[in-house]
């Protein structure tokens, strides 16, 4: 067993998750759904490297993420930190210890399940649309939740991640910052986190959650840890990233360190972008230090970007945007669990397991030395069909990270790439797993410029589209996620309706073109922080080592900060 512990903070970051494990839900109900596509059946792929099996007290089994999800208070919406599994109650106490004087509990009303929710979780509507309807009893003729109108639900009334999530979730999975009364809004940079977060007990607390999932583990691989980092999660990230390098030595992270378009609007004062700039400098520095493998994830507009060619997208609901990113970290994430095979066996259905520490020395390891990797998508990956397919597949591939060099040629670059469900030259058929194997290559071979090493993993299984999948697909996306040639009329968008299931590929690669990334953080402190502080400064101070190598010539800056995240001094040399 070669086990993944993820870990989602911060709101964006538990938008992504939870379209992430909602893929994951329909993986495990496909496979034992007879009516299902043979595809799903025979995955090669092992779940249990994401999930748990338990047992309730009452003897009930249960098969639960490997997750612990971290968020401000009241970001659950209707459902309960302790999920719906477990019926053991809150064990939620009092933060007030000495107090001997009255206690005054002001409790707010319990939000309401949207339609999907009451359907999945077995509730019948509100007795108000019984007598609206003049109808009683067995009369009223919408007991039953049609899908259509789940689905239009959820389009119109995402509020909350857990809104449209289909998981049940472990009792340690999701801890809410209690206590923390503030407004997301306002929670947007690295210092406001930081002073939020001093002196609570915050950091231990998800560290013990952590330490639960960890210790049950046989042999763990590592962590998948997805980030908010456009606010004040940052600091929290860091706290549990310093925690985890002290107690999992050997366990490498992978992190994605994820953001919304609405955290890419430039703010109004001068004194608000320099923050926002620090911030981000800031942030990436302290992230990137504590982890094998960074990738920024998040385009300041997804729905005009060219991954966005096949969709439709409101860059406005965090409900659309996180389910294009969820798929994409879907799609790298399958090799880690595939079925490791002998050197000489084969299989029909995958090709390619690696581990994340293998991927992260493919990507930074002795040869190339970068620990910042871009991510490129292609959703959905074209067919295996017509002329030149191979330079369709590397053309269908574009970045979702930002701030990137387009067009560079980097003989040095080396990628990792998962393609998986890819429909084959005979229309309705998937192709083989050699015969996608046999595609890429020649689309390297063919290639203007190609990386110095690729490794590929393959696999048959498409990404299913669960019902609370977003009507994100554009009009000339088909029920299996096929191209077709003339657009469907009167839809510009589909959804999980509309497509059952879809081809993808992703990429992580390592390439000089993710320096004009690294250059403006590093231009921010060299513009901002030496302007903003002094050395010498009566606060505590903490050290933190920005390195990137530009052009060929490594440039350091060594960054001093108070215990509040704010820039005192900046050195370069």
């Amino acid at each position: 067993m070669r086990e993944l512990v993820t870990l989602q903070v911060g709101s964006f970051a538990n938008f992504v998750g939870s379209h992430f494990w909602n893929f994951q839900d329909e993986l495990n109900g496909l496979a034992e759904d007879p009516y299902a596509d043979p595809v799903f059946k025979n995955q090669s792929l092992n779940m249990d490297v994401l999930y748990r099996s338990g047992e309730t007290h009452q003897g009930t089994l249960t098969y639960t993420p490997r997750l612990v999800s971290v968020d401000l208070q009241g970001s659950l919406g209707s459902m309960s930190s302790r999920g719906t599994l477990y019926d053991e109650g809150s064990s939620a106490s009092s933060n007030i210890l000495t107090w001997g004087g009255n206690v005054s509990t002001h409790a707010a009303e319990p939000h309401k399940k949207n339609l999907f929710l009451q359907s999945l979780y077995g509730e019948e509507q509100e007795n108000s649309l019984t007598f609206e309807n003049g109808v009683t009893g067995g009369e009223n003729p919408r007991t039953e939740i049609h899908d259509r109108d789940k689905v239009e639900s959820l389009e119109n009334g995402v509020q909350y991640w857990t809104d449209f999530s289909k998981v049940e979730y472990h009792p340690q999975s999701l801890y809410e910052l209690s206590g923390l009364w503030v407004d997301p809004q306002k929670f947007d940079n690295y210092g406001i986190g930081r002073e939020s977060l001093s002196g609570g007990l915050q950091g231990e607390e998800i560290s013990e959650r952590l330490r639960f999932f960890v210790e049950e583990c046989d042999h763990i691989q590592g962590f998948q840890f997805i980030v908010d980092d456009s606010g004040g999660f940052s600091p929290l990230a860091v706290d549990v990233l310093e925690s985890i390098a002290d107690e999992y030595t050997n366990a490498p992270v992978l992190l994605y360190a994820v953001r919304g378009p609405g955290s890419s609007v430039d703010p109004r004062s001068q004194k608000q972008r320099v923050s926002r700039k620090l911030h981000d400098a800031v942030s990436f520095s302290r992230l990137s230090s504590l982890c094998k493998l960074i990738v920024p994830v998040g385009l300041p507009s997804l729905s005009r970007s060219k991954a966005s060619t096949f969709l439709c997208i409101n860059d406005e609901k965090p409900y659309h945007c996180s389910a294009a990113y969820a798929a994409t970290l879907h799609s790298l994430s399958l090799p880690f669990r595939m079925e490791p095979l002998g050197p000489t066996a084969d299989s029909s259905y995958a090709s390619g397991a690696v581990t994340v520490n293998e991927v992260v020395q493919i990507l930074s390891g002795q040869t190339r030395q970068n620990m910042v990797a871009i991510l490129d998508a292609a959703m959905p990956a074209p067919s295996l069909t017509g002329n030149q397919v191979e330079q369709t597949l590397l053309r269908h591939l574009q970045p979702l990270t930002p701030e990137i060099a387009k067009d560079i040629e980097d003989l040095q670059s080396v990628e990792s790439i998962s393609v998986h469900g890819a429909l084959g030259p005979a229309r309705g058929q998937r192709a083989s797993v050699s015969e996608v194997k046999d595609m890429v290559h020649a689309a390297y071979e063919h290639a203007t410029t190609r990386p110095m090493f690729c490794h590929l993993s393959v696999a048959q299984c498409p990404l299913p589209i669960p019902l609370p999948f977003p009507s994100i697909f554009g009009n000339r996306v088909g029920q299996h996620g096929e191209l077709l040639s003339t657009p469907i009329i009167d839809s510009p968008s589909r959804g999980s309706l509309d497509v059952h299931s879809i081809p993808m590929a992703a990429r992580l690669r390592s390439s000089s073109a993710v320096l004009p990334f690294l250059e403006n953080r590093l231009g921010s402190l060299r513009s901002f922080g030496i302007a903003r502080g002094a050395p010498g400064a009566e606060c505590p101070l903490i050290q933190i080592n920005f390195l990137v190598e530009m052009h060929g010539n490594e440039e350091r800056a060594l960054t001093w900060l108070d215990l509040e995240g704010r820039v005192k001094a900046v050195n370069l040399w």
